[in-house]
């Protein structure tokens, strides 16, 4: 029997994979420092990480219960239209105390530092401007943008506390062409910021509104090869659109692919800004994209082309399988082992490594000493940006199947990840 390659790190693994197991805490690698290192830095000690809001109103301060209540009394006492008004379905008076309309107007009362009169002012404003644009409705149109659904704009699973996801990736209008038939003229951009509402709208549509409950989403931004110049006024009325329309709806702000000019551009926003968005923002560096996802999110919800398991027809067949995550650190190769599998089973496998840059192989291992080791899938570099593998494999006997990735000739850990499904044989 032919022995199976020598390993410098063992992790195995019998038949029950234990999905709930998670990676250690990552160390953070040496590197020279560069602008945008700078900036990280700079943003970190500038914005306090978030803290969520609960929406239980004990736990509430005083002078934040009475504004609360001043607001509904000052709600009732405005026009007919906006006292008799509901939100996201939801009305926001009710005799009854609907606990849902408490978090709605919770949400534009920390958008306004608890100020009764600012917080009455924006949430009148914004139930004119939901009613003029259509919003209620908006989810169900057919606005044509087909080439762009799961593209540039799109919601895909939920992080670890179960928040929807909501991705922006607004790289292929580097693309004149692309970019002319989207944003053309004043026309076609009203149509494309109709169509990213609708998007949002779609997220929205998954919160509780309940106290306890998920009340807000997550923002994936990548900002590899977005046009700064040609997209300012588009991110200029979406951010607008958002910050007037829809507060406290963002739980987190996540900036992957950050390139140079990103301090550009967070200059130019940041007066537009509140300390409290500042607080929600994490930045991440080119090359850092899943390991900066799987702190926030489970690598089977994080997209295929971000380091994670995600294909777009998943989510169509329900909950996704969990993965097993795992670290490959720099100047090590780890083998993962797939046992107990008995002869004719069907083994199907997803691995992913973020940044690969690392080779990749598989084996089967018979059981029998008579038996030969099976070289499934030889061993093969998997370049920088590759999506998971996924693949299956039918054992001629019992033995167990063994996933190698080699990251010996770099000295940066990796993230990584994997699942696999074993279907035994069907008898007649």
């Amino acid at each position: 029997m032919e022995s199976a390659s020598p390993i410098s790190k063992y992790q195995p693994l019998h038949f029950q994979q234990d999905d709930d197991c998670a990676s250690p805490k990552p160390s953070a690698p040496h590197i020279k420092k560069s602008l945008v290192n700078t900036l990280m830095e700079a943003a970190a000690l500038r914005s306090p990480s978030f803290k969520e809001d609960t929406y239980f109103i004990s736990h509430l301060k005083h002078s934040e219960k009475k504004a609360l209540s001043d607001f509904k009394h000052s709600l009732a006492s405005s026009s007919a239209s906006a006292a008799a008004a509901s939100m996201w379905g939801i009305p926001l008076l009710s005799d009854a105390g609907d606990d849902r309309a408490d978090v709605v107007l919770l949400k534009f009362l920390r958008a306004r530092d608890f100020k009764v009169g600012d917080a009455l002012h924006m949430l009148e404003k914004c139930l004119g401007w939901r009613k003029e644009f259509g919003a209620d409705d908006v989810v169900e149109e057919d606005l044509g943008f087909k080439e762009l659904e799961g593209v540039v704009a799109y919601m895909n699973g939920f992080d670890r506390q179960g928040h929807p996801v909501c991705y922006n990736a607004y790289g292929v209008f580097k693309d004149r062409e692309m970019y002319e038939r989207i944003f053309g003229d004043d026309e076609k951009l009203q149509r494309f910021l109709r169509w990213r509402v609708q998007v949002l709208e779609r997220g929205i549509k998954l919160l509780h509104f309940k106290p306890g409950g998920v009340n807000s989403i997550i923002q994936v931004t990548d900002l590899k090869d977005m046009p700064k110049r040609e997209l300012r006024a588009a991110s200029n009325h979406i951010l607008s659109l958002f910050q007037d329309n829809y507060p406290e709806m963002v739980a987190r702000k996540i900036f992957i692919n950050v390139p140079w000019y990103f301090s550009v551009l967070y200059s130019m926003f940041s007066p537009f800004l509140t300390q409290r968005t500042k607080s929600k923002f994490v930045i991440s560096k080119e090359g850092n994209v899943a390991e900066t996802l799987y702190k926030f999110i489970r690598p089977e919800y994080v997209p295929v082309q971000y380091g994670g398991l995600s294909r777009p027809s998943d989510l169509h067949n329900g909950p996704p399988k969990p993965a097993s995550e795992f670290t490959v650190k720099g100047g090590e190769k780890v083998n993962i082992q797939i046992e107990g599998i008995e002869g004719g089973a069907t083994i199907t496998w997803d691995i992913v490594v973020g940044g690969w840059e690392l080779e990749y192989s598989v084996e089967f291992v018979p059981n029998a000493e008579s038996s030969y080791t099976i070289a499934v899938e030889k061993p093969r570099r998997i370049a920088a940006g590759e999506e998971a593998v996924h693949n299956s494999f039918k054992s001629p006997e019992a033995g167990k199947l063994v996933l190698s990735v080699d990251n010996t000739a770099s000295r940066k850990r990796k993230v990584a990840a994997y699942r696999y499904l074993v279907r035994k044989s069907s008898t007649i």
